[in-house]
């Protein structure tokens, strides 16, 4: 190779040097640089996701320490009796007792309601409504899918 390499005049030597230096760069380029430019864009952009998500939990932080100061409740306490008649009426359950205690719970009676709306109305009570769901008794109803229940619930916190 090198003996065909010398046979070649000065200015093929010289093109053929310049055409392997090129080359060189762009395997260099393709190989190295195009993988870390790739890589360091994919970085930013889980840096920008995590720098998003921090200050959504900061949020968070912020929010728990002032409930946490004001002794975790909102502002003022929601009306129990009220509440629950409300949602109860709007899932078409039949309330046939509402009986608040000295504690501040309050023990409701349910008599003929359709399951799956207690289920949805439990769910609701402690995700949606943030209320505590203490005792739940359930027995079965004279009528297929109907339930008679008795639940006893609490403001949280």
């Amino acid at each position: 190779m090198k003996a065909w390499f010398s046979q070649l005049e000065q200015r093929e030597q010289l093109s053929l040097l310049v055409l392997g230096f090129a080359l060189g760069l762009y395997v260099v380029y393709m190989l190295v640089w195009s993988p870390l430019e790739r890589q360091r864009d994919q970085l930013a952009l889980q840096n920008q996701a995590v720098a998003s998500s921090l200050q959504r939990v900061d949020t968070m932080v912020s929010e728990i320490t002032q409930l946490r100061g004001s002794g975790g409740r909102t502002s003022q306490r929601r009306n129990l009796t009220s509440l629950i008649n409300q949602s109860t009426a709007r899932l078409e359950l039949q309330v046939n007792r509402l009986q608040p205690n000295s504690r501040g719970e309050i023990q409701v009676r349910l008599e003929g309601a359709a399951f799956d709306n207690l289920l949805l109305w439990l769910h609701e009570m402690e995700y949606r409504e943030s209320l505590l769901v203490r005792e739940v008794s359930i027995t079965q109803s004279g009528t297929f899918g109907r339930v008679n229940a008795t639940v006893r619930i609490a403001q949280a916190g």
